[in-house]
């Protein structure tokens, strides 16, 4: 209905907005950056799929790949909001490690059962965002200053706690975090996992709900919308998109419990960053902060809390990544928080703040994932992998800086 009370329906409201070939350059205008993060993750797997003869497109690697992925995706979840509000954290590779030996003493000496050890490790991240989120929000302190005293301070406290040796063997409970797959279900003996099969089906249609929903709220505000034949087709394709990682990992073990973790983190994180007054604060505190302050932003408070949600995902990566090994090391979390910046800055998020995606940032933790996964199957030395890496965080960064410029 318009404001006149008369029906208006989708082709109505697409014509009063422009024509159809408007609309498409339109969509592909404004969603440009995604487009080129999705092309270049492609470029990626087929590059790596032809030089390994196959091998990094099977359904195990891809699995093993996507396992390889999350602890990446929870640092980069957290990073977007840091990043976006003008920050930076260096120490979440250096936390990550000791949070995780933290969390190996408990089980291993401490004979704490698994999930008071996870509780405790969560709260312990809480403890480590709440530290840096009061030395920059409420005394000052830049955050590169604060994280880089505790990227050396922290590294110093995983070797104090490990004494300089692996701790491992953990529950079986604390070690399907990292490593473990959904059961089957119904077909225990089948070379398929039906659990799997069910939970991608409900992510299918829980995306159709939630998109025709927004359809039919935008129509009913007159704004501009997809055609039927085009909506369709988005719908077809995005579920297709959904639908192929599903079956990759169906047809080896099934979906892998820290996947739907991941999942579960990310559709949280979108909502609070689109939703909710924190996550449009956030974003008005990157964009302009003069102005967000003169807006009655507690600007303190917000920098405050996204420090305690950089930590309370530190803790998680930690959790995971240690179950996934079996064992706390003193090299644990080497260069994350390389890997979550970068994944930041190739998925779009910029350097000047204000501007960042949770889809994007995981769109780039895949991205780099692949490239660890695709170089050691080639057997890359270490040396070079760590300079491609570098070359490719500063090629994203400057693309960054051209785009703006041309803003």
């Amino acid at each position: 209905m318009n404001k006149r009370g008369e029906t208006i329906n989708s082709g109505e409201a697409i014509r009063n907005k422009g024509s159809f070939s408007q609309l498409i350059s339109n969509s592909i205008k404004q969603n440009i950056r995604q487009y080129t993060m999705i092309i270049a993750l492609l470029s990626i797997w087929i590059i790596f799929a032809l030089l390994t003869k196959g091998i990094f497109l099977t359904s195990r690697n891809l699995s093993n790949l996507f396992l390889q992925m999350v602890t990446i995706g929870f640092l980069a979840c957290g990073m977007v909001l840091v990043i976006v509000a003008t920050h930076i954290d260096l120490s979440v590779g250096s936390v990550a490690g000791t949070l995780g030996a933290v969390s190996a003493v408990l089980m291993t000496k401490a004979g704490l059962n698994p999930l008071l050890t996870i509780v405790l490790t969560l709260g312990c991240g809480i403890l480590v965002g709440c530290w840096h989120g009061f030395w920059i929000s409420y005394r000052g302190v830049p955050a590169f200053i604060v994280t880089l005293a505790s990227m050396t301070a922290f590294k110093g406290i995983t070797l104090a706690i490990t004494k300089g040796a692996t701790i491992g063997e953990f529950p079986l409970a604390f070690k399907a975090l990292g490593q473990g797959y959904v059961p089957k279900l119904f077909f225990k003996n089948a070379n398929f996992n039906d659990t799997s099969i069910i939970i991608g089906v409900i992510f299918i249609i829980l995306f159709i709900i939630i998109d025709l929903k927004k359809r039919n709220a935008r129509i009913k505000h007159e704004l501009e919308v997809l055609s039927v034949p085009l909506q369709t087709l988005r719908i077809v394709l995005i579920s297709v998109v959904i639908a192929i990682p599903c079956m990759v990992m169906i047809s080896y073990r099934g979906i892998p419990y820290a996947v739907l973790l991941l999942i579960g983190v990310v559709v949280i994180f979108t909502f609070m960053t689109n939703k909710t007054k924190f996550g449009r604060y956030v974003y008005a505190i990157g964009g302009n902060k003069q102005a967000a302050r003169l807006s009655g932003v507690n600007i303190k408070r917000i920098n405050f809390f996204i420090f305690v949600l950089m930590g309370l995902l530190t803790a998680l990566a930690s959790i995971v990544f240690t179950g996934r090994l079996n064992a706390a090391t003193t090299s644990a979390g080497n260069l994350f928080e390389l890997d979550a910046i970068a994944a930041c800055y190739i998925g779009g998020t910029s350097s000047t703040g204000g501007v960042g995606t949770i889809f994007g940032a995981i769109i780039g933790a895949l991205v780099m994932a692949s490239l660890d996964n695709g170089m050691s199957l080639m057997n890359v030395e270490i040396m070079y992998q760590y300079i491609i890496k570098g070359a490719i965080l500063l090629f994203a960064v400057w693309i960054d800086f051209v785009t703006n410029k041309k803003a």
